[in-house]
């Protein structure tokens, strides 16, 4: 089967497995604020990724959503007012910042522009209408398509932002694929916000884990907050050694899974007049099928008949590529796709 629901699909190598066996442990749970007394493997994590986001501080979190999570309740309470875009995974997916259960925030909608990056203009109009303490962006935008937001236009937001006051978290759970895509450092993208997560899950390879980079007093907020949601780990060195050796050896090989991700958009497009693929950015392409009269679970199911898992995302079927799949597997996937889709409305999407 032809796993493509998600990069966080992954399955970690021998290698990077066997840097658990040998890590240095401790308690994170128990770590000072001179850094001692905690588990040094996480703190050379924690270290590595501040020092390639550029920020004073990192904090290893065990999920993105919940290191979204504390960069929000760290700055803003029950009914303050967050700008985020529509489409943003943080409330679509997430949901617990803006859940009525939870943390209540109240969410103000900006709009994106034609290639899919937050419209300044109506970020500013929004500031002032609304006294938002924050805003949210998310590089790369996984709804629509891994689209990617510069480090320019990035500047412009921090820059509206700060002088209303307020703050600008990046949900940046696929940082990386952004900067290879963009040919910037990631902390080039990062350079003008507060805070920023990134993942080791997705197109890292890293069994689990997420990173939160701010400056060291907010991340020191930040830090409280994962107590708070019951975040803190034992000797969670165990998942920061794979983590580390994720970003070591990982980060270099995105370029793959975008050019995977390119071969197989081109094949589809060119053989398939009914479903419109939109063009990947990076890893992951989405399928418009409104012209081609198949709703999106039965393409899905067909396609799974067909080797192929996708995922359905809002208004499309989403491919991701990674690191487990090959430019064979690409192409497979792209004739599994193109057999589905000539099947029509009423084919059996059989084999």
């Amino acid at each position: 089967m032809i796993d493509l629901r998600s990069d966080t699909v992954t399955m970690p190598s021998r290698e990077m497995l066997e840097t658990a066996l040998w890590a240095r442990l401790g308690d994170d749970g128990r770590r000072r604020a001179d850094r001692t007394g905690g588990d040094p493997t996480v703190d050379r994590l924690e270290q590595l990724a501040a020092d390639l986001t550029g920020k004073e501080d990192a904090l290893f979190f065990p999920t993105g959503t919940m290191a979204n999570t504390a960069a929000l309740s760290s700055a803003c309470g029950p009914g303050d007012r967050v700008l985020i875009d529509p489409l943003l995974h943080m409330y679509v997916s997430e949901k617990v910042a803006f859940h009525p259960q939870f943390l209540r925030l109240e969410p103000v909608f900006y709009r994106l522009d034609g290639d899919h990056m937050p419209d300044v203009a109506d970020i500013r109009d929004k500031l002032e209408q609304t006294g938002a303490k924050m805003i949210c962006v998310e590089n790369t935008h996984n709804f629509s398509g891994g689209s990617c937001t510069t480090p320019q236009r990035l500047a412009e937001v921090a820059e509206a932002a700060h002088q209303r006051g307020a703050l600008v978290h990046m949900d940046g759970a696929r940082l990386f694929n952004a900067a290879t895509a963009l040919g910037v450092e990631a902390r080039e993208l990062c350079r003008p916000v507060d805070t920023v997560m990134f993942c080791l899950s997705k197109g890292l390879g890293a069994p689990a884990g997420s990173l939160l980079c701010g400056g060291a007093e907010r991340i020191a907020a930040c830090r409280e907050q994962r107590k708070l949601l019951g975040g803190g780990m034992r000797q969670s060195g165990v998942l920061a050694a794979p983590g580390i050796h994720a970003l070591e050896h990982n980060r270099q090989r995105l370029a793959e899974d975008h050019d995977n991700a390119r071969a197989f958009a081109q094949a589809v497009a060119a053989a398939v007049k009914s479903v419109r693929v939109v063009e990947p950015r990076t890893n992951i392409v989405l399928l418009d099928l409104a012209e081609s009269g198949i709703d999106g679970k039965v393409f899905s199911a067909r396609l799974e008949e067909r080797g192929v898992l996708a995922h359905l995302v809002p208004g499309h079927v989403r491919l991701t590529f990674h690191l487990g799949i090959s430019r064979e597997d690409a192409m497979e996937a792209a004739r599994a796709v193109i057999e589905t889709a000539e099947g029509g409305a009423h084919g059996t999407g059989g084999v």
